[in-house]
């Protein structure tokens, strides 16, 4: 993995473990939830992934999208279905997806590295 995966998943470590270190009873069970959310139910987690990466691109938050870009390719999402993944997100989020888009295949790169 490269550099800017390191560097993310560094980060968002350490931030969380500080956030923890404070946290109240509502924000440890928000982090539980989504958690849980995300493990294996109807949905396998392979689609539940696929499903927080369109719509982490449509809100265009992009820790989310690196965030889950990961947890997709932890899951086997080979290269034709996050392209498909990446249509569904602009064609849902629109032209102003295109950046978060972008960044999303470098990071894929990185990912694949």
């Amino acid at each position: 993995m490269g550099k800017l995966v390191e560097e993310f998943n560094d980060y968002r470590s350490k931030m969380n473990d500080r956030i923890m270190e404070t946290a109240n009873t509502n924000i440890k069970r928000f982090f539980a939830l989504d958690t849980t959310t995300y493990a294996a139910g109807a949905l396998d987690v392979k689609s539940k992934e696929m499903m927080g990466l369109v719509a982490s691109m449509v809100l265009r938050c992009d820790d989310c999208i690196k965030y889950h870009l990961e947890k997709c390719f932890d899951a086997g999402v080979n290269d034709a279905e996050i392209n498909e993944v990446f249509m569904i997100a602009n064609l849902v989020g629109g032209s102003i997806v295109i950046p978060h888009y972008r960044r999303a295949v470098e990071y894929w790169d990185e990912l694949s590295m």
